[in-house]
């Protein structure tokens, strides 16, 4: 990856060039920020300009061997530990066992966020997961030499999906980190990172990409007309794995979009019977918890839209053509006196699903709760 071929955030990638190029690089470091910035492409542009051996102030060469294999994520001293769900992939107790799969999506995919990289693996019903046996395979890899770079890079993404032992070994690791080894650590909630592991990390924010950069990206690469390219600019908010589904029309985005409308309507008519058998039907083990958190992240979303939308600052609305029509027509049931429970009853369900609590009772007491707040 090189740095040329990120979208926007030129202030980020010079101070990482700045910090190679003057021989200050820090052995943890964790890229925070929103989905579709541009945290993991800065991961892999950085590690391979740490590698090259005939770097330029700007960017690595992209063409000596370190940089060939760094392309291709073959490098032997580039390391990758991700989230994943053993499902029915016996004997696949590890990343290392995902990294031929690992090494194609990346290849055809430079920001994506976790239902990509699950829906990939055709395994997005299941809760995506760094096991706690990853510890070792992190200590096994960090106990050898380097083969062909001065360091050993090792690259996180998302550590807030690390099991809790598997969170513990590695803070001890950061605590005496092996000589030359460099931890990159990319997520996008860091607040659900132990808080001693944030502690031995310098963090850099990422923020969103600015909304040039993402029109331009989608006039010059994915032939996108000028005015198409500004209105999903906008809409997208800075996260380009937004605005290529988009462009794409996500499935996954339709079907939060249909069931969203489907659960107010339930509750603006309060129809428990409908929203009972709702509430079955998503909480069904087949919709699987990472599309279940999926939806009630896009509520929040919707929701904050409509009361947007309510106070008439549409600069600040980023919906698409048919979420606009139905917040034209639900943005009056959500104002000043309901948003906040709103917003909490959708945080707090996704927390529920993310400690396993049964699904359907889960949505259920959901709806009721929004029963009480959507007023005719």
């Amino acid at each position: 990856m090189l740095f040329e071929e990120i979208i926007g955030q030129t202030e980020i990638k010079n101070r990482l060039l700045k910090s190679v190029q003057e021989g200050r690089v820090p052995h943890a470091q964790l890229f925070y920020g929103n989905e579709g910035v541009g945290k993991m492409p800065l991961a892999l542009a950085y590690a391979q300009y740490i590698s090259c051996t005939n770097r330029t102030e700007k960017d690595s060469c992209g063409i000596c061997p370190s940089c060939v294999k760094f392309q291709k994520k073959i490098h032997p001293d580039l390391h990758f530990v991700f989230p994943f769900a053993k499902g029915e992939n016996k004997g696949k107790e590890k990343c290392d066992d995902f990294l031929p799969e690992w090494r194609e999506f990346t290849a055809t995919n430079t920001y994506f966020g976790l239902s990509d990289w699950m829906n990939f693996l055709n395994l997005g019903n299941k809760q995506a997961t760094i096991y706690a046996n990853e510890s070792t395979e992190i200590l096994r890899k960090l106990s050898l030499k380097t083969y062909e770079s001065d360091y050993k890079i090792m690259i996180i993404w998302l550590p807030e999906r690390m099991h809790i032992s598997c969170s513990n070994k590695l803070l001890k690791i950061l605590e005496e980190p092996p000589t030359k080894t460099i931890f990159l650590l990319v997520s996008e909630q860091p607040e659900k990172i132990i808080s001693t592991i944030i502690s031995r990390t310098q963090s850099i924010n990422i923020p969103n990409i600015d909304n040039q950069s993402v029109c331009d990206t989608l006039i010059e690469k994915y032939d996108v007309s000028q005015k198409n390219a500004a209105d999903i600019s906008r809409i997208s908010n800075g996260n380009f794995v937004r605005a290529l589904n988009i462009i794409n029309t996500s499935q996954e985005t339709q079907t939060n979009f249909i069931n969203y409308r489907e659960m107010m309507l339930l509750a603006y008519a309060r129809n428990v019977s409908g929203a009972k058998k709702w509430a079955e039907e998503i909480g069904a083990s087949t919709n699987g918890r990472e599309k279940q958190k999926s939806f009630l992240q896009y509520a929040q979303h919707i929701t904050r839209e409509c009361f947007i939308k309510r106070i008439h600052n549409d600069d600040l609305n980023y919906l698409i053509d048919y979420e606009s029509d139905f917040s034209d027509k639900f943005s009056r049931f959500v104002d000043e006196d309901n948003i906040e429970n709103l917003m909490n009853y959708f945080a707090d369900a996704e927390s529920d699903i993310e400690q396993n609590v049964q699904a359907k009772f889960v949505f259920f007491d959901l709806c009721l709760k929004l029963m009480a707040q959507i007023k005719k």
